[in-house]
């Protein structure tokens, strides 16, 4: 009993402050996906605004205008 519960104090083999930062840097990388994208609405907003006027013949929900 003695050996695993040795065993399981030093079974991950780094210090405890590495997953709370491996977990932040993910979180970080997320954040930075997240705002590199931030204008792509921006970029497309041509191709919105002749859904709005009705340029294309195809109404807001998909369907052909006859």
């Amino acid at each position: 009993m003695t050996f695993l519960a040795e065993a399981a104090e030093h079974a991950s083999g780094v210090p405890a402050y590495v997953f709370p930062l491996v977990g932040a840097l993910f979180f970080a990388f997320l954040g930075f996906v997240t705002w590199s994208f931030r204008d792509v609405a921006y970029r497309h907003s041509h191709k919105f605004e002749a859904t709005r006027t009705h340029e294309t013949g195809v109404d807001e929900f998909g369907r052909t205008e006859i």
